[in-house]
């Protein structure tokens, strides 16, 4: 039986996907990812009110990513002292306990403070988390698995950021701080039934599989995944996704002020909506026809979703590509990462969901800060159709990592 033929039969037998460690991993990221989405649209309002002005309502986001990028290297080392009760409550916590302490005190630099403990706690959040989904993943179905636990992100953007704002403008901030604590809190139960350990080494059992992610030859330390030369084409492919998704969320909506009313927000939330079922429905895909066969479509859907942005006169032209975007944009999140995990022996699933969630995270925050510098030149139009060519450019190293992945499967 080929690779192709055992993932197949894997995905369609009676193994569960959604086990209990599952099932509570992902009430567990509900929690800390709702928590996180709804003080990240109301934390710059805050700051500008609390004496940090516009740049302050910049600086709140800008130190929050900050933090979440400077801590994402080290839970690997976290997760293999204290095991994934201990880190990811302590993540938890970071996320919504230090919000409280803004219901009492109201001063700009607490308002950093408690941005940069945030950004810890999602760094935490996010690494962990990605790693356990994929160990969990019952035979054969990780991709799936990954997809799932890519709704649980997801879901909590298309609520969690709309209902801050709507919250704060009706009840003021106080109320949303505390209800981000108290959201928190409550996922807190859900860790008591996590591993206590992560896995450390492959099975032999694993290594007769036939399983491709089964690899020797992953570099050790923190970030030892990054110098695994097949893990070079899913990294910058997934960094220019969202690096494309940083443009959209920052610039969309000041590009269509003056448009039709609310355009703007059925625009991001056509696109918030659609990715995590993209995510999903590519999980259910790859485990039966192969991730890569993914790539290439969902490249091309991200560029042209970004391109359809030229006609932003268009209301219709704006949503079909936000709809287009959102799907390539969920594909791509699962398949780099099933196909960097497959790629890895099981002992570094750890550093590859560090990898991952770096080119994410500086994706995005690239994509922001060099489009606000273009378009001073170019317009936004013009800024769209420039990032939608890069897009496409991205192009080459997917199709060679389709060839590679051919050729290892041959």
């Amino acid at each position: 039986m080929n690779a192709r033929a055992a993932r197949t039969a894997a995905a369609t037998g009676t193994s569960r996907l959604l086990s209990r460690p599952m099932l509570l991993l992902l009430v567990a990221s509900v929690g800390g990812m709702g928590g996180f989405y709804l003080l990240l649209s109301v934390l710059p309002l805050y700051a500008a009110t609390a004496g940090g002005g516009g740049v302050g309502a910049g600086l709140t986001t800008g130190a929050m990513m900050l933090a979440t990028v400077l801590a994402e290297p080290a839970v690997p080392w976290f997760l293999a002292r204290f095991g994934h009760r201990a880190v990811v409550g302590a993540g938890l916590l970071l996320l919504g306990l230090p919000s409280a302490v803004l219901s009492l005190w109201s001063s700009f630099p607490l308002t950093l403070g408690v941005c940069l403990a945030r950004g810890v706690g999602l760094g935490i959040v996010v690494v962990a988390g990605t790693a356990l989904a994929a160990e969990l993943a019952p035979p054969g179905r990780r991709s799936e698995s990954l997809g799932l636990y890519g709704v649980s992100l997801g879901v909590p953007s298309v609520l969690g950021l709309p209902a801050g704002v709507w919250l704060s403008d009706r009840l003021g901030f106080e109320p949303v701080f505390l209800l981000t604590a108290a959201l928190t809190l409550l996922a807190l139960p859900a860790v008591a039934g996590l591993p206590a350990r992560r896995a450390t080494r492959v099975t032999q059992d694993e290594r007769l599989s036939g399983d491709p992610g089964v690899r020797k030859g992953t570099p050790d330390g923190p970030l030892g995944a990054a110098a695994n030369r097949s893990l070079v084409r899913p990294t910058l492919i997934l960094g220019a996704a969202t690096f494309a998704s940083g443009v959209l969320v920052t610039f969309l909506p000041l590009a269509l002020l003056g448009g039709p009313s609310h355009l703007a927000v059925v625009a991001l939330l056509v696109q918030a909506s659609v990715a995590p079922l993209a995510r999903w429905g590519a999980g259910w895909w790859g485990d039966r026809r192969g991730s890569s066969s993914l790539l290439l479509p969902a490249v091309l859907a991200v560029a042209l979703g970004t391109a359809g942005l030229v006609r932003l006169e268009s209301p219709v032209t704006v949503i079909v590509s936000m709809v287009l975007f959102g799907a390539g944009f969920g594909a791509v999140q699962n398949v780099t990462l099933a196909t960097m995990f497959e790629r890895v022996p099981c002992s570094g699933f750890g550093r590859v969901s560090v990898v991952w969630n770096l080119a994410f995270d500086a994706g995005m925050g690239l994509g922001a800060v060099g489009f606000g510098l273009l378009i001073d030149r170019t317009g936004y139009p013009w800024g769209f159709a420039v990032t939608a060519v890069l897009l496409l450019a991205v192009l080459v190293p997917a199709w060679h990592d389709r060839r590679y992945v051919q050729a290892e499967t041959a």
